[in-house]
């Protein structure tokens, strides 16, 4: 395990403390004829080696840093500035993906996906997956016969932002319900519906007020309910 924390260190201190932002504007601008995207992979193999210290390893480390090169520059070639955020997050998940198979080869264990035949980890996963958009789309069509006219709605706001806001609350009260604090889900309910409420008081839409309030207890119980199942069955 130590391993694999080293390398993660070197991948959070090569990907962000030691990236110039105009490192970032110009590889972004220029893609793979930068010469700071190639850079950037040295740096990221040359942390690696003096974070890892262990000859043995060298070969995974260059293996490592081809890996980084490829996952770069496909993000280079086919992001968009619509898809920036999204690439952002996907491009940290395949980083630490990669640097998690890496370890499970070297360290010859039974199989990366091996994982996956524990019954709470895909438990777990499954719960994850069903918070996310499957949760979303079930409350947006649920509530869908209420939703007030878009003429008497302020549509000042940023695209899908409701949509990722639930499903950072469902996550949060998921890990409240499994970690069993449910008192912290009294306090987010509170703090959600206060800042609500200056909005819907100076809009006096009662029937928006409704629409809100049946969204936010549906996205509520869905993770509360998921939170209790996965606790029944987890082993």
């Amino acid at each position: 395990m130590i391993l694999l924390i080293k390398l993660i260190l070197a991948h959070l201190i090569g990907d962000f403390l030691l990236q110039p932002y105009k490192w970032v504007i110009q590889k972004e601008k220029i893609k793979l004829r930068a010469w700071q995207l190639y850079a950037h992979c040295l740096i990221h193999g040359v942390l690696m080696v003096i974070i890892v210290w262990d000859w043995e390893f060298l070969p995974w480390i260059g293996l490592i840093t081809a890996i980084h090169f490829v996952i770069d520059g496909t993000k280079l070639l086919t992001q968009t500035e619509k898809n920036k955020p999204v690439y952002f997050f996907l491009d940290q998940v395949l980083h630490f993906t990669a640097l998690y198979i890496v370890w499970m080869l070297y360290m010859e264990e039974n199989g990366f996906f091996d994982f996956l035949m524990n019954e709470q980890i895909l438990l777990l996963i499954t719960a994850l997956v069903l918070l996310t958009y499957p949760a979303s789309i079930t409350i947006q069509v649920f509530i869908s016969k209420w939703s007030p006219k878009k003429d008497t709605v302020d549509t000042d706001s940023f695209k899908n932002a409701g949509q990722f806001i639930g499903i950072m609350e469902r996550f949060f009260v998921f890990t409240f319900v499994i970690t069993n604090h449910w008192e912290v889900i009294g306090f987010l309910i509170a703090a959600k519906s206060f800042f609500h409420f200056g909005y819907l008081k100076e809009l006096r839409e009662r029937k928006l007020t409704e629409h809100l309030l049946i969204g936010t207890m549906l996205s509520f119980g869905i993770a509360i309910i998921t939170g209790i199942v996965y606790l029944e069955f987890s082993p």
